[in-house]
């Protein structure tokens, strides 16, 4: 057993900064060096969370950079504190996958669910475009079953939907210690179910995800079309219901734009609290662009998250990812991160994005230019066929190749309701497989916005 300095630490948290940028944070701070022992070095996180993020997620980079800077052949191991202070009477023959549950079972923490430690309550920005969804999730964390339930969160994509999701169940595991939590998405439940149905497992499938005290799905718009497994959802989703268990759910839409969704899941979903997360202002992303920086531990001048707030409006996604563009220019050029910096990273990313970001504006341009038609009749309200079909056309395209939400692609086209851009996709959708002269000017139109065609018949109702 060989002691570790701390001024080792210090040279292998520097090498993942300037080699493994992406998967650094503030908190790496906290990780205590413990000792290396038969070539493992052993680090204390005492929180779950992170420590599980570290075992799944950093293995590699932190055993290459402690490979780096001792020049040795010794392996990284993440541990808790209980675990430190049993080593301390012998317990190096545990395995590594029962270490590695020491602790979560005990709290509620699934073996298969991982929470990303970025995501809590205390990094999400508050503005007046989540306000609601925020204060309602703090509610649901605190009180489960009894604040809003089921509690359900709709927005476009990269807006904080996960983020909150996550948080939720971070919070509800530090106040309900003893609570049975579970996260996943709604493909993670679905490919759990087909593997249950395959293997004959469907008793375990239920009892399962029957008794959490808390069941988080993201992206449930994903069920859409998919009978067996809304069938499925809908038994567990009322046993938990009955039961006095909270559910928690995101998607893209609103439970009634959420396309051949069953009515009575429909109902179920909008029984509790239904909140929107809308695209942040302004001044909100300035401060989500501080909150992200400062979770990463880069400094950014004034000037640069200002520049950045003003360029990058999409998503929070997209801040993220120049927010680390940047922060690798900087390493690589080993240059303080300045505004002209901040603009090659930024120019590069649009250029790199440029060719697949599609604008409603620009379907409407394109439709307009391939069937010469004026741009005020495409958006008027005439119903002739020479000016519904390619508007309907635009919806489609819109829908099938954009992430806006059925009630905005209809705020684009002349004002129209999301049951209007409904049913334009569903007639396109059903007409491009009967009509050649149709497929083939979806075909054109496609590989003009895009530069590539998809499959010639699918659906994206």
């Amino acid at each position: 057993m060989m002691h570790f300095e701390q001024k080792t630490m210090d040279s292998l948290l520097h090498h993942l900064r300037e080699h493994h940028t992406s998967i650094c944070r503030h908190w790496f701070e906290e990780i205590k060096p413990i000792d290396i022992n038969d070539g493992v070095l052993r680090l204390v996180i005492d929180e779950q969370v992170r420590l599980k993020y570290l075992q799944r997620c950093c293995m590699e980079q932190f055993t290459d950079s402690i490979q780096a800077v001792t020049g040795k052949l010794v392996s990284v191991r993440f541990i808790d504190e209980e675990e430190a202070r049993n080593s301390k009477s012998d317990v190096r023959g545990r395995e590594d996958q029962e270490w590695a549950h020491t602790g979560f079972n005990q709290s509620g923490f699934d073996e298969d669910m991982l929470l990303s430690p970025d995501y809590t309550f205390d990094s999400f920005v508050v503005g007046p475009d989540n306000r609601l969804a925020h204060a309602a999730a703090m509610a649901v964390a605190k009180k489960p079953a009894k604040a809003y339930n089921p509690f359900f969160i709709y927005g476009g994509v990269g807006l904080g939907k996960t983020h909150l999701l996550q948080a939720i169940c971070q919070e509800a595991m530090r106040n309900h210690p003893s609570m049975k939590i579970y996260y996943t998405s709604c493909n993670g439940f679905m490919n759990q179910f087909l593997d249950a149905v395959q293997a004959g497992q469907m008793s375990s499938f239920r009892h399962r995800f029957r008794t959490y005290d808390l069941l988080v799905i993201d992206d449930i718009h994903d069920l859409s079309k998919r009978g067996p497994s809304q069938e499925e959802f809908f038994h567990t989703f009322n046993i938990l219901y009955q039961g006095g268990r909270q559910i928690v759910l995101s998607s893209d839409a609103p439970p009634n734009e959420i396309p051949e969704l069953e009515e009575r899941l429909i109902s179920r979903f909008n029984c509790g609290l239904v909140a929107n997360i809308e695209r942040p202002c302004y001044e909100t992303r300035v401060a989500i662009i501080k909150s992200k920086a400062q979770l990463k531990g880069v400094e950014l001048p004034d000037d640069v998250t200002s520049y950045i707030a003003a360029k990058i409006d999409s998503n929070i996604r997209e801040i993220e990812g120049t927010i680390t563009k940047i922060q690798g220019l900087s390493v690589i050029n080993k240059s303080k991160i300045d505004l002209s910096l901040a603009k090659k990273a930024i120019g590069d990313r649009m250029t790199e994005s440029k060719s697949t970001q599609l604008t409603i504006q620009g379907i409407i341009e394109t439709i307009s230019e391939y069937y010469d038609l004026k741009l005020a009749d495409l958006l008027s309200k005439r119903r002739h066929k020479s000016i519904s079909l390619p508007r309907q056309i635009g919806m489609y395209l819109a829908r099938k190749h954009t992430r806006f939400s059925l009630e905005e692609i209809g705020g684009y086209f002349g004002g129209r309701d999301h049951t209007t851009v409904m049913h334009a996709v569903r007639t396109i959708d059903s007409k491009r497989g009967e009509d050649s002269i149709l497929d083939k000017d979806l075909i054109h139109l496609e590989r003009e916005l895009t530069g590539s065609v998809t499959e010639s018949v699918a659906s994206y109702s």
